[in-house]
């Protein structure tokens, strides 16, 4: 089963049988948890105060070696391959993206539950009308 856990504390744990990859994204996701939502943020700067939705998605592609640089909403149309991954699927419409890890929501937006916004685990399903889906090559 490719499930993710989502702990207490709000950080999310792959399991052990995930691929390399899936547990450094899932680490890097984990590691932005406390920042604020930012216009433009997480692409001038790779370590930003702050991160929007393609920002975020960027750094943790990145951080898990499967990105090089960072893309804007609209650039992830093109990234990957087509369709629902098996690890890894990237949700794009224009001017959003966010990702599914092993089953867990990584968004900057939509229903969270605890009114944050910036880049969270998010367990609540997002409505994806409207949007590509895309995946890292073999995840």
């Amino acid at each position: 089963m490719r499930s993710v856990n989502l702990k207490k504390n709000g950080e999310a744990r792959a399991p052990l049988i995930a691929p390399k990859e899936v547990k450094l994204a899932v680490a890097a996701a984990n590691r932005l948890l406390d920042k604020p939502y930012k216009y433009g943020g997480g692409h001038a700067v790779l370590n930003d105060s702050g991160y929007d939705c393609s920002g975020a998605t960027s750094y943790v592609l990145r951080e898990a070696g499967l990105l090089q640089g960072q893309l804007t909403s609209n650039g992830f149309f093109n990234y990957g391959k087509k369709g629902k991954g098996k690890w890894i699927t990237i949700y794009v419409r224009n001017g959003h993206a966010f990702m599914v890890i092993g089953g867990l929501r990584f968004d900057t937006g939509g229903s969270g539950g605890n009114g944050e916004s910036g880049p969270r685990w998010k367990p609540q399903p997002r409505r994806v009308d409207g949007h590509a889906m895309r995946h890292p090559r073999g995840l």
